[in-house]
């Protein structure tokens, strides 16, 4: 049974760094590809950032700002958050799947439960 768990989440200043992890089990993690998505208060689901055999793709709007790395010996994928703005508040979801298109919900087979990011002005 495929299983991920995220975590990290909180409440930071803006212009401030937060880490979130994302741990898998029941998969052959190496072969999967990861992606993180966030959801805004009244806004659909948008994308984050993605990693997979493929590359590593950001949305614009944290580009040069979070990170995506991934440790294949601990199942763990994380979200690394630098210099993070208020419009960053949202719940924040890591998924998984076998042939994900980075910016595709529907290719992500497997969906953590979501962790509050909220970041105050």
């Amino acid at each position: 049974q495929v299983q991920l768990v995220a975590s990290g989440g909180g409440l930071v200043q803006a212009g401030g760094s937060l880490t979130l992890s994302c741990a898998a089990s029941g998969l052959t993690f190496s072969s999967f590809g990861m992606g993180w998505f966030r959801q805004a208060p009244g806004k659909e689901r948008e994308f984050v950032a993605a990693i997979s055999g493929a590359g590593i793709y950001y949305a614009d709007s944290v580009k040069g700002r979070f990170t995506i790395p991934r440790d294949n010996a601990k199942n763990t994928f994380y979200l690394q958050m630098n210099s993070l703005k208020p419009e960053d508040t949202a719940v924040y979801s890591c998924a998984a799947g076998r042939s994900t298109i980075a910016r595709m919900e529907y290719t992500y087979n497997y969906w953590g439960q979501g962790t509050q990011v909220t970041v105050s002005s």
